[in-house]
């Protein structure tokens, strides 16, 4: 059983295949947490101690037992008003006006497979992979319950948590702050790995000691945001790569969030993950029940390096949903560098015709298609197809396309509106907008207010109308703005921002299960919203705006710590680059993108006839190794942001079969030699190299590594593939 529970030490134990997750329900009903890490026996509430803490107040429950406090002790579900002075995971203000809900063990059941959060994506499995722990909580004044809801899924080293918090009481109350998850350390010095960026260039690693005090991040942009990515990772503060004890928090959730990490007095760590509370306050009438997004919790003590691969697994086999969850994606080629606004059907069928020609599987046609969309300043909310710019139908264009042998996608942006639109000329109560004051602009438009249901109800019925015109099979879904008017007239203001993206879910939810067979990209703005929220419905997301290969070797780095090479959009565009101005050589561009889902972003009838062969290569190599690119383990070999290279590598799960590959970042006059370690090899097993012939030892490969060429010119790439002997 991978869930227990000890009736006569009242402790319950998860277990997974490597790890152990405790918590105790004490002689006061208080849910006390023991214990995360690796795997072990027994009861461990010996780990707690209970001393006179002066100003760390008592329970009246305890009398005169000033040892037993809430301020000192770890607990598995924070609440504030209750004498705990740290980062509360709920705060509730009462009909009475206080704040205080002081929550104590009211049962518990298990059950076999893996719990469901209404309207929410969250971690999926089967019956037998999965087994589910929730444990009721009461306050028993005011009748609030918090319903604990824990996941486990053994074999994959995973443990899932949310909160639902019901009023059981007579009289309504506001959630005011809530988290899904709470992780207490009694002991240790921890650091906290961050990712923080900006537009273009999104996910850069961060790694700060856990201190006195709170550190915070978050977003309060609607979205996850390109500043923060709502995944953490608590380690040990020697933790590396290879070696080392770390925690990894993944917030299932694609709008505001907040995580907070926290020494107190006693140099204990306190890390909770859950919803930003600013912009928030959401009422509960009687009866009414409210969920907080799921965090996936993951704990490894062998490095960085082994917890990503746990998260990759976990991501890619249950989160990702729908036909592309485990098969491969096209490799395509997006219209938005390659013309931007320019282009008629004739351009879009030229560019079918030379993707094909190259070996390219589909032509995506981005932004421009539709109303009266002729730059970026109107015909959002439009979502008629604009004939006579295409000078035929959408279904005449895509019968063109796939006549030349490759498959059609187009771009949407459904929750945004330009005013310059027949949609907001006739509904603008539909924007978000605080009545009586001029509006926050993004790019000359408004973001819709899709915690309505009729809102979401009219573009679902435009995008649905397009959909059916013709065979379009991938849909890039993109949103390019922050919200910064969360004000709607159809909502009590403190829903309107969760309420939002539930909206969000509730319209891809439709959409995925009426086109069951188109592939669906997020995007926003690049890399703003790559979260797991949204890879629940999209199976991939563009990485970032940012195409210039030597920042997306940082970008790309970052985002692997948690998410899988799959579901990466990484992309081959022009040079001198169009956000950096930079010259890198085609060979170093499609090492690069060769990384996650791969793609192009150029103009195709301005290759010369050596690009063109070169792309030709490049496309036969990615599809012999699609297979080992998706589905294998990924390994960091290098950190860009430190080293003299970037390296990186694919290995099948029986580890016969490896793909590196490796960038040069720094060229001196008598250049050094850099070796790249691999990892994970089997030691004795003999490798070769097919390029070269050469056959190494696994534990050659691993403890010496392999000498890189000394190059002249900038960004040096080599693509190295190993297959084992028989």
């Amino acid at each position: 059983m991978a869930i227990v529970y000890q009736e006569e030490e009242r402790t319950f134990t998860l277990h997974t295949r490597q790890t152990t997750y405790q918590m105790k329900i004490d002689n006061f009903g208080f849910l006390l947490h023991l214990y995360y890490g690796s795997r072990t026996a027994g009861n461990m509430d010996y780990l707690l101690t209970y001393y006179d803490r002066g100003f760390s107040g008592n329970p009246y429950d305890a009398g005169n037992d000033r040892t037993y406090s809430l301020d000192v002790l770890p607990l598995e579900y924070s609440t504030m008003g209750i004498g705990d002075y740290r980062n509360s995971a709920l705060v509730v203000r009462n009909h009475d006006e206080s704040e205080s809900c002081d929550l104590r063990y009211a049962g518990y059941s298990i059950r076999q497979g893996k719990y469901e959060l209404p309207g929410l994506p969250a971690v999926h499995a089967s019956l037998q992979d999965a087994q589910t722990l929730e444990i009721m909580l009461e306050d028993r004044v005011s009748k609030v319950q918090v319903r604990l809801l824990y996941g486990v899924l053994e074999e994959a080293d995973i443990i899932t948590r949310s909160a639902q918090i019901i009023n059981g009481g007579t009289d309504n109350i506001v959630v005011e702050k809530a988290a899904s998850a709470c992780l207490d350390f009694a002991g240790g010095a921890y650091d906290l790995i961050s990712f923080y960026g900006r537009h273009a260039m999104e996910r850069n690693y961060q790694r700060i000691r856990i201190a006195h005090g709170s550190h915070v991040i978050g977003s309060r942009r609607g979205t996850s945001s390109h500043q923060y990515n709502p995944a953490v990772m608590i380690a040990g503060q020697d933790t590396t790569e290879n070696h080392g004890e770390c925690y990894g928090m993944v917030f299932v959730y694609s709008g505001n969030f907040m995580c907070e990490a926290e020494q107190d007095q006693y140099n204990q760590t306190r890390v909770t993950m859950g919803l930003q509370n600013e912009l928030f306050h959401y009422p509960l009438a009687p009866g009414e029940m409210f969920t907080v997004p799921e965090t996936i919790l993951c704990y490894s003590d062998r490095g960085f390096g082994d917890l990503s691969v746990k998260f990759h697994c976990c991501i890619r086999e249950h989160i990702c949903r729908g036909k592309y969850k485990d098969s491969a994606r096209p490799v395509l080629v997006n219209s938005w560098e390659a013309a931007y606004f320019d282009f008629d059907g004739e351009t879009i069928l030229q560019l079918a015709k030379d993707a094909a020609e190259l070996g390219m599987n589909m032509v995506v046609m981005d932004d421009g298609w539709f109303g009266k969309r002729v730059d970026d300043n109107s015909g959002l909310g439009d979502w008629q197809v604009n004939e006579e710019k295409l000078g035929c139908t959408l279904g005449e264009l895509i019968r063109k396309v796939n006549d030349t042998g490759v498959k059609f996608g187009i771009w949407i942006e459904p929750e945004m509106v330009s005013e310059d639109s027949d949609l907001y000329r006739a509904h603008p109560d539909w924007a978000l907008q605080i009545p009586g004051r001029k509006s926050v602009r993004g790019r000359n438009q408004l973001v819709l207010d899709f915690s309505r249901t009729e809102v979401r109800d009219h573009i679902y019925g435009q995008i649905c109308s397009v959909l059916d015109q013709g065979n379009i099979e991938y849909v890039k879904w993109d949103m390019n703005r922050s919200i910064t008017e969360v004000y709607s007239s159809g909502s009590s203001q403190g829903k309107v921002a969760y309420d939002y993206v539930l909206g969000v879910y509730d319209f891809l939810e439709k959409l995925t299960t009426a086109y069951p067979d188109i592939l669906i990209e997020g995007c926003s703005g690049g890399g703003g919203r790559f979260d797991a929220g949204m890879l629940y419905y999209t199976p991939q997301i563009w990485c970032s705006d940012n195409t210039d290969a030597a920042d997306r070797l940082r970008i790309q780095y970052g985002t692997s710590f948690f998410y899988p090479m799959s579901v990466i959009g990484a992309h081959v565009s022009a040079v001198p680059n169009h956000q950096t101005g930079r010259n890198i050589s085609l060979h170093t561009r499609g090492i690069t993108a060769m990384t996650g889902a791969f793609g192009y972003e150029l103009s195709l009838a301005k290759l010369s006839g050596e690009e063109r062969e070169e792309i030709k290569g490049q496309i036969r190599r990615y599809k012999e190794h699609e297979e080992l690119i998706r589905t294998g383990n990924y390994y960091r070999l290098s950190n860009p942001f430190q080293d003299a290279y970037a390296a990186w590598m694919h290995i099948s799960k029986d580890k016969r079969q490896i793909l590196m590959q490796v960038v040069m970042l720094e060229n001196h006059g008598n250049m050094t030699v850099n070796y790249v370690r691999m990892k994970e090899l089997l030691p004795d097993l003999i490798y070769e190299e097919t390029g070269s012939g050469r056959c190494y030892y696994g534990s050659a490969l691993m403890n010496a590594g392999l000498p890189m060429p000394l190059e002249l010119g900038e960004y040096p790439a080599y693509q190295f593939y190993f297959s084992a002997r028989v």
